[in-house]
């Protein structure tokens, strides 16, 4: 995946996720950490159904910008899925889970860029 190409295509994984009303979406920068990834993008489903929604609208977008889909983990039920892009990796957690395995810690030494929860009842574009 090319750097110019991946701020586009986090561009479109974030609002993805937003459209699906994740929370707490968070992009990690591990570039230069010795990760076997340039990115993680760690967003919130409030159910294992939401879950599902935010990571298929994710997976669906990427890969219909030609981004390949290299590993999902997780299936119907999942409290955690995972979508493998290479350069990126999507971390889609129930709140359990994403308290549980707590990655922000784990890669605190990354950067961190949060990106704000819509507002209630507020439409997304």
């Amino acid at each position: 995946m090319k750097t110019d190409s991946l701020r586009s295509e986090l561009r479109l994984a974030i609002q993805a996720a937003q459209d699906k009303k994740a929370a707490g979406v968070t992009l990690l920068d591990l570039a230069g950490l010795g990760a076997f990834t340039d990115h993680f993008l760690i967003c919130t489903g409030f159910s294992a159904r939401q879950v599902e929604a935010i990571s298929d609208s994710i997976a669906e977008t990427l890969t219909n910008h030609g981004l390949r889909l290299a590993h999902r983990e997780g299936s119907t039920g999942a409290e955690w899925v995972l979508l493998d892009f290479g350069g990126l990796i999507v971390h889609v957690f129930t709140e359990r889970a994403r308290h549980f395995y707590d990655l922000e810690r784990l890669w605190r030494a990354a950067r961190r860029t949060d990106f704000p929860d819509p507002a209630p009842g507020a439409a997304t574009a």
